[in-house]
């Protein structure tokens, strides 16, 4: 009898385990993923909208084109930001169904170089020309060549020293841009709302002479100054270098250790000055940049950026062709195309992922 049982508990265990190995050889359900969050787009639309409005209410009606070939020349593609110019431009120019050709000097700071670069356009058969100069007047003796040629020029951005240009007996055809001494108050004013105790702050400048770093400092520089509780204790520039803006921040961080917040004028060197505050240790120093590129982004959403001014690089290389076809077809503009600003900061940034 007790060896009829442990057969019988044998049995049921060989059956058990049978009966589970079955189990587990059935197919499984497949579980139903979790639905990818729809992103909104509310706050992007709503800023494209308005900028849309505005370039409509100061470009008026233009024109389909009619085989216009358009250049362009940049600044350098070792900026994040010129190097998305030229890929926006040449997506508008498909987009619109036009020709773009996008030129560059060597590196940001060759003037020389950039010049070359406009010389040599002028020599081809392009309708019009988009420049965007590294200072004020280094592509003046291009300009000039390109107006005797009769190809037409707009200046999109830095801005071109009329007065200098005038002096060598050129022009330009047309202007879009962006109120750069305002992009330096609206990051200024933003700064100064998040120190409500005051303190010490600081500017990284870009190129002497560029117009976009002289305005932003220009704008700045005058908000900081009427604060009653800020110091502006130190305004550098630092060329739109990288390891300038590294060497300069620590420089500043050791004469005034007691620094709360800087601006630099533009992300590449807002990067570098997060870099040299996080060498240090300080993570206190409230940092703003200019251009919002995906490095600046990133940051923003670390929270080692603080904020950085931004246009609609997608929206500004649109416009802009829609005035290079307008003006190759004989419309006047007697006044700047200004585009809209939008300030984004560690607040907004998450809003903003579609922003382009």
């Amino acid at each position: 009898m007790k060896r009829m049982n442990k057969l019988l508990a044998l049995l049921l265990a060989v059956i058990m385990v049978a009966s589970f190995a079955a189990c587990g050889n059935e197919p499984q359900p497949t579980p139903t993923p979790d639905p990818t969050p729809a992103v909104d787009n509310t706050v992007v639309d709503e800023l494209y909208a308005a900028f849309d409005k505005s370039m409509a209410e100061q470009l008026g009606e233009t024109p389909a084109p009619n085989g216009e070939k358009i250049g362009a020349v940049i600044i350098s593609l070792s900026n994040q930001f010129w190097a998305n110019m030229k890929t926006c431009y040449e997506a508008a120019a498909e987009k619109l169904g036009v020709a773009i050709d996008v030129q560059t000097g060597t590196t940001e700071g060759d003037t020389q170089s950039q010049l070359e670069t406009l010389m040599t356009m002028a020599d081809m058969d392009y309708s019009v020309i988009i420049v965007s100069p590294i200072d004020g007047t280094n592509l003046i003796p291009g300009i000039v060549k390109c107006n005797e040629k009769g190809i037409k020029v707009i200046n999109l951005g830095p801005g071109v020293d009329t007065a200098a240009l005038a002096e060598a007996g050129g022009h330009l055809d047309g202007k879009i841009t962006v109120q750069f001494s305002d992009q330096g108050k609206i990051v200024a004013n933003d700064m100064i709302s998040r120190l409500p105790e005051g303190g010490e702050v600081a500017i990284l400048q870009g190129i002497a002479g560029a117009g976009q770093s002289e305005g932003r400092t220009a704008g700045a520089t005058a908000v900081f100054e009427a604060a009653e509780n800020i110091d502006l204790v130190a305004s550098v520039p630092c060329d739109w270098d990288a390891t300038k803006a590294y060497d300069t921040t620590k420089d500043i961080l050791t004469a005034h250790p007691n620094l709360k917040g800087i601006f630099a004028c533009n992300d590449v060197m807002a990067l570098a000055a997060v870099e040299a505050l996080t060498a240090e240790g300080r993570s206190d120093v409230l940092v703003y940049g200019v251009d919002f590129t995906a490095d600046a982004r990133e940051a923003l959403k670390a929270g080692t950026m603080t904020g950085t001014m931004s246009y609609s690089s997608v929206k500004y290389t649109e416009a802009a062709l829609k005035l290079a076809i307008a003006i190759a077809q004989g419309k006047e503009y007697a006044e700047p195309i200004y585009l809209p600003l939008t300030l984004v900061t560690v607040d907004n940034v998450a809003e903003l992922d579609n922003w382009a």
